[in-house]
């Protein structure tokens, strides 16, 4: 941890101290200190600070004795305020010890219950209570609990007893366990613990809350919270806070439960509250999974007090957090208790209606609604669909918990999704119930089916949170994990065979089914959204673009020009490659130039095409970028045709002495680094001809298209330039190739002639290179490579994944701008070239351009656009606003 803390500092705060910092107290202990504030019925407790968390790592993963002298004196007040005591079995005071952390982690770090029951106590709980089933149901999972998480151990020592008892019994959910038998399991579990364990289950209870606080700050280093961290880019430095409840039991009979409720559909937005509830449950099953739950409107049947209370409390919430809340509360013996508000995950869908529907009805503002939604989530927008003309039998049902669809090969294991998925396929993750150990898989699979969980169960809301498609409380789905098998109402199917799920529906299929891409139109509701994002943002956002298709799909999306055409993609059509590796293989100017002239036509027909899609909008054209024998087959398939065809057809074949012929050139061609080789400016300085018919077909179509009454606005772009007499003979050549072109079409049309900035020398010479080119793009992609000394396909599958498992990088520098040397490059070219060219259009095209943080960079340095995919402009939109807001920095 880097964040030095006063050791002796104040660490423990009552939930009624009036304090409700998220900083110092975390999400949740902040909430239930605001809960406490305002009357609501919330258990006694206190939290401590995520401070003493780093104060924890800062120590050695040590609890200081200031610390450890505050929790005594907040122990002993809590023992006064409650009238009841730890150790003492005539009186026993039960808590819970749950995380906290300033940001939302649903289920990444740990929380122990029925802290306080031993030996003794669970007698006295048993006779206050006069229920021996309850209270040895929640002994039983205090020693799992605390073994599992606080020892490591693996949950299915517990669980597999645990299922044989209740085969044993002839029943299915643990509310039909006797009390005997939980007695008896109770025995079992310290006998697994012993043998597991140095210390085996403790019995004093001033040690198991000590052992459980220090396991919920390991736990904010566990595997799953860096992952689901690296994944949601939260700060490693923030630490989590403690939360000491006194504990309330929703497993106490039938007028007991425990359930999770949203104010509004985390799904869809719609205005209506949402939620489950498990009737005589503790609530790691409802958010576990471990049973099925039922719909929280059935409280209004069963216990309609309880349900109208817990409606005016959602309401009273939402009301003052203006936000839809995510709450978590049980039901003890007919008497509502609060244990949670925070504000709600929800899908990207909910998101964009909840934020609109807080404008109509007066609690938001527009700007505050476009700070609200997560740029990065309205991929989620975007959802892949079953085909509707395939015809495929629904295997079995499960609950609809993240929308959108997936097919994929099936995995049982996490390490097993992550493992296929590196392989380049595609995956679903197969699983009873997931758990936060899961949370990488989850990231490397397509998408998420699960036997058992709700729609507010792990996987739900992390899946939802991903915008991956999920399918929960799949009740006909079987599983036998040791030997990689599953049936689905029969359809049996093992690992890697195609499934295909649909987290809209709730459907499952066996098989690989066709899916459709999203629409290219933007929702109704998000492009109003968008439109008052458009009010607020200064950047304008472009689009990277090859085809007039994409083009088109850009401007629908909201792209305001074309940042990038690369040429190159052209080039590698089926028609055009023979023409273009005739060019290459030309021994002289004049046979290259014979076989461009075959080239320009299709050129020319390119460019009319993208031109006339944006009319009215720039569109820069970046000349030809990658060395030439990027068009030709590789050497190591060249050298094994050539020796097959010697052999089979003898060396005076045609075929041979072609194949020979292009073998000799890829050979003369060939490079020890070819991305700092032949290519850039470097291969129009050396063979002009090639950058003088591509900028005649450009200014050619142009001219067609003003002619016919068309806004033509071409910009032409020279890749890789790194010192200003590169600079000017390319531009010039350009310039001279325009005019020419213009005159003999008689056109006139403005244009200009930029740079792709791409190189660090670039940005430390940009003010040389500004009295030449009339505008800068970065190219972030290249520039990132030649900052770093990385080449990204390589670093991207060797080092750069233990790189982020070790820490060394805080982010992939190729997704997430590097802002401290890619960044600090940009920014020095953005000053020096303006300070040549006061009017200097500056841009970026590379990947960064759609990536949220990144358009936050790039508002921050005064560039004038991004550009990106077309299905990231409304990302890069909503991004800019964000930035220019102070929302996103």
């Amino acid at each position: 941890m880097s964040v030095r803390v006063h050791p002796a500092a104040k660490r423990i705060y009552f939930f009624d101290e009036g304090n409700t910092s998220r900083d110092l107290l975390g999400g949740k202990g902040a909430g239930l200190a605001e809960m406490t504030a305002a009357g609501l019925p919330v258990p006694m407790g206190f939290t401590i600070t995520t401070q003493a968390c780093l104060q924890y790592y800062e120590d050695g993963k040590r609890l200081s004795e200031s610390f450890q002298e505050q929790l005594r004196e907040a122990i002993a007040e809590l023992e006064r305020r409650t009238g009841k005591r730890f150790n003492d079995p005539e009186a026993p005071l039960l808590v819970s010890v749950r995380s906290g952390a300033r940001v939302s982690m649903p289920g990444m770090m740990d929380t122990i219950l029925n802290i306080g029951l031993n030996d003794e106590t669970v007698e006295g709980i048993a006779r206050l209570t006069n229920n021996e089933r309850f209270a040895w149901d929640a002994y039983r999972r205090l020693i799992a609990m605390f073994s599992t998480t606080v020892y490591g151990l693996d949950k299915d020592l517990f669980e597999e007893p645990l299922e044989r008892r209740k085969d044993e019994l002839g029943v299915k959910n643990d509310p039909e366990v006797d009390a005997d038998s939980w007695r008896a399991l109770v025995e079992e579990y310290k006998r697994i613990a012993a043998q597991h364990t140095a210390d085996g289950f403790p019995q004093d209870v001033n040690e198991q809350v000590t052992r459980a606080i220090e396991a919920v700050f390991n736990s904010w280093h566990s595997k799953r919270a860096i992952d689901y961290r690296r994944y949601n880019r939260i700060p490693d430095d923030l630490g989590t806070a403690v939360n000491i409840v006194q504990m309330v039991f929703g497993n106490m009979g039938d007028d007991s439960g425990t359930g999770v409720a949203f104010t509004r559909d985390p799904n869809t937005g719609e205005r209506v509250l949402f939620g489950e509830y498990l009737y005589n449950a503790q609530g790691e099953d409802v958010v576990a999974g471990i049973r099925t739950p039922v719909r929280i409107s059935d409280l209004e049947r069963t216990q309609p007090h309880i349900y109208r209370q817990f409606v005016e409390i959602a309401q009273r919430l939402e009301k003052h957090y203006r936000d839809v809340q995510d709450l978590e509360f049980t039901v003890e013996r007919g008497k509502l208790y609060m244990l949670q508000t925070r504000n709600a995950k929800r899908s990207a869908e909910a998101a964009v209606r909840i934020a609109l529907d807080l404008v109509n009805e007066g609690i938001i503002d527009r700007a505050t609604a476009v700070g609200r939604v997560d740029a990065r989530a309205l991929d989620q927008l975007f959802h892949a669909r079953i085909d509707p003309n395939e015809r495929f039998a629904v295997a079995a049902k499960g609950l609809n918990a993240s929308p959108g669809a997936a097919a994929g090969r099936v995995v049982f294991d996490a390490d097993e999704a992550v493992a296929w998925a590196e392989r380049g396929e595609e995956v679903v993750l197969v699983r009873v119930e997931t758990t936060p150990d899961d949370v990488h898989g989850m990231i490397a699979a397509r998408g998420v089916l699960t036997a058992k969980g709700g729609a507010t169960s792990h996987a739900a809301v992390v899946a939802r949170g991903m915008g991956k498609p999920c399918v929960a409380g799949c009740e006909a789905l079987q599983i036998d994990r040791r030997n990689k098998r599953a049936s689905l109402a029969g359809a049996e199917f093992g690992e890697g065979d195609w499934i295909t799920i649909d987290g809209t529906t709730g459907n499952v299929a066996v098989g690989k089914l066709r899916l459709i891409p999203p629409p290219a139109k933007l929702p109704e509701r998000l492009a109003t959204l968008l439109e008052w994002a458009d009010a607020q943002r200064r950047l304008e956002v472009w689009a990277n673009a090859d085809t007039p298709e994409d083009a088109r799909k850009a401007r629908d999306l909201g792209a305001q020009g074309i940042g990038l055409c690369r040429t190159e993609h052209m080039f590698m059509q089926r028609d055009r490659l023979p023409v273009v590796q005739e060019m290459i293989l030309a021994n002289t100017p004049e046979a290259r130039a014979t076989a461009l002239t075959r080239l320009l036509p299709f050129q020319r027909e390119d460019f009319v095409g993208i031109l006339e899609a944006m009319a009215g909008l720039p569109v820069t054209i970046r000349l030809l970028d990658p060395p030439l024998h990027e068009f030709l087959p590789s050497l190591e398939t060249l050298l094994v045709e050539t020796t097959e065809l010697r052999l089979t057809k003898g060396i005076d074949s045609p075929d041979y002495q072609l194949r020979e012929a292009v073998l000799k050139r890829v050979q003369q061609m060939h490079e020890q680094n070819p991305m700092l080789g032949l290519r850039v400016c470097r291969l129009g300085i050396l063979y002009p001809e090639i950058y003088e018919t591509q900028v005649r077909a450009i200014f050619e179509a142009a001219c067609d298209l003003v002619q016919r009454g068309i806004d033509a606005r071409p910009e032409v772009m020279i890749p890789g330039v790194g010192s200003i007499r590169e600079m000017q003979v390319t531009a010039a050549n350009a310039r001279r190739v325009a005019e020419e072109v213009l005159r003999e079409r008689n056109c006139r049309l403005s244009y200009h002639v930029g740079t792709m900035i791409e190189l660090p020398r670039a940005c430390v010479i940009a003010d040389e290179l500004a009295g030449e080119a009339e505008f800068f793009s970065f190219g972030t992609n290249d520039l990132t490579q030649t900052t770093y000394g990385y080449s990204r396909d390589d670093a991207e599958n060797s080092f750069i994944p233990r790189y982020l498992e070790q820490r060394i990088l805080p982010d992939d520098p190729f997704q997430i701008l590097d802002r401290k040397g890619v960044g600090a490059l940009m920014q020095l070219a953005v000053e020096k070239g303006r300070s040549s060219r006061d009017d200097l259009k500056i841009g970026i095209c590379g990947e960064h351009g759609g990536e949220p943080s990144s358009v936050a960079f790039c508002e921050h340095i005064g560039l004038n656009y991004v550009s990106c995919s077309p299905y990231r402009v409304p990302i890069a939109r909503l991004a800019a606003a964000q930035a220019a807001l102070g929302v996103l920095e």
